[in-house]
């Protein structure tokens, strides 16, 4: 979309379990020209995940060296593992003229708004914490206590959606993906 026009950042977080990376999945097949971050971390890959695709996944030691040479936007601990954004790919993008979403969490969100205020940012909900319960366990993919403490979590960033521009409840992810796209053509 380079059209002379620097892009824009469009931050879109979301409790663990809401559906957030399903939505911005529908949003990629829906706009084309939108460009995704992808985002690194020390987590161990989940079945199915490809490096560079879902994440760049780093050794805690790779982590630490972008973190001492100043190379993330953004960067936060969460469950025991670290999650960054690389500012490179994305001021290079921006400065291309692309939009770029970032899938961020609260604590990322403030570090990323702080530096750059024109971003827009977007808070996805579930319908319920009954239904966000009942997706992070048809995922099956973490013990109950990771999974009690996504919950914990969960609940203390519901608290912080009203920080956020935007928030979209996630009970339907065409119909949330259609409301982020008017969001976008709007800001």
């Amino acid at each position: 979309m380079n059209d002379n026009r620097r892009g824009r950042l469009f931050i879109i977080s979301a409790p663990s379990g809401t559906g957030k990376s399903t939505v911005i999945k529908r949003l990629m097949e829906l706009r084309d020209d939108l460009y995704f971050s992808v985002s690194a971390t020390t987590r161990a890959a989940r079945a199915g995940e490809e490096e560079g695709v879902a994440y760049h996944f780093l050794s805690h030691d790779a982590f630490d060296t972008h973190v001492r040479n100043n190379e993330f936007l953004e960067y936060a601990e969460y469950i025991g593992d670290f999650y960054g954004t690389l500012k490179k790919p994305v001021l290079d993008h921006l400065d291309s003229g692309n939009d770029i979403i970032l899938d961020i969490d609260v604590q990322g969100c403030k570090q990323v708004k702080n530096a750059m205020p024109e971003a827009v940012t977007i808070f996805l909900v579930p319908p319920s914490l009954e239904e966000l319960e009942r997706r992070l366990r048809n995922r099956g993919t973490d013990s109950e206590e990771k999974m009690l403490k996504r919950l914990a979590r969960a609940r203390t960033e519901l608290t912080e959606k009203t920080a956020y521009d935007h928030t979209i409840v996630n009970d339907d992810v065409h119909r949330a993906a259609t409301e982020i796209l008017d969001i976008m053509k709007h800001e």
